[in-house]
């Protein structure tokens, strides 16, 4: 069974992940394959450098993120480009992994499930929710971003109505890690029941 676990920005997907982690669940991050795919030298970073040119690197010649981030903000067309040279990388490994995975079900993170529309490439969506008033506090803490660049994130992803559409399951975060915690054990104990029950 594959679990695609999805959320907006500072709603507590990755403490979400490292609970399921303990479970001795597989899980894998959409987002940090995306980052690793750009690393030096790799056939995306070409890619990248030909069609985004030396001005999107920084000083040792890696992709100049930030700067990357206000770009494709602002500019549809590079978002596209960028997005086609990422994602084809991304679904391979994420494929690998799956194949590769030896937990009763696997978790697949991925922000930006209701925005790709790929809600049909996981059994079940598991939505971690939160108001917009808690992602920002917790992303200005992590993050170390100002409150406007945070809300220009929160207002470029889906809604929370909109992910929760999509949603199988759905854990409210807004309260302490423990309470989290707590919540992805039974969540866990639902999916064993639906594995040894399938």
């Amino acid at each position: 069974m594959i679990i695609g676990l999805t959320g907006g920005i500072g709603s507590g997907k990755s403490a979400a992940a490292d609970c399921f982690i303990e479970l001795g669940i597989d899980v894998i991050d959409a987002d940090i394959i995306a980052r690793n795919i750009l690393s030096k030298n790799s056939q995306a970073y070409n890619l990248f450098v030909q069609y985004f040119g030396e001005e999107f690197l920084d000083d040792h010649k890696e992709v100049n993120r930030e700067l990357l981030r206000k770009e494709i903000f602002s500019n549809k067309i590079k978002k596209k480009i960028l997005e086609n040279i990422i994602h084809p990388n991304v679904r391979l490994k994420i494929r690998d992994f799956i194949n590769n995975s030896k937990s009763p079900y696997c978790i697949v993170m991925v922000p930006l499930i209701f925005e790709t529309n790929s809600s049909d490439n996981y059994d079940r969506i598991l939505l971690i929710d939160c108001d917009v008033e808690t992602q920002i506090k917790r992303s200005s803490i992590r993050d170390n971003q100002s409150n406007k660049d945070i809300k220009k994130i929160i207002n470029s992803q889906a809604t929370r109505n909109e992910r929760i559409s999509i949603a199988d399951d759905v854990v409210v975060n807004m309260s302490s890690f423990a309470y989290l915690k707590n919540e992805i054990l039974k969540i866990h104990n639902k999916y064993m029941e639906i594995i040894n029950n399938g």
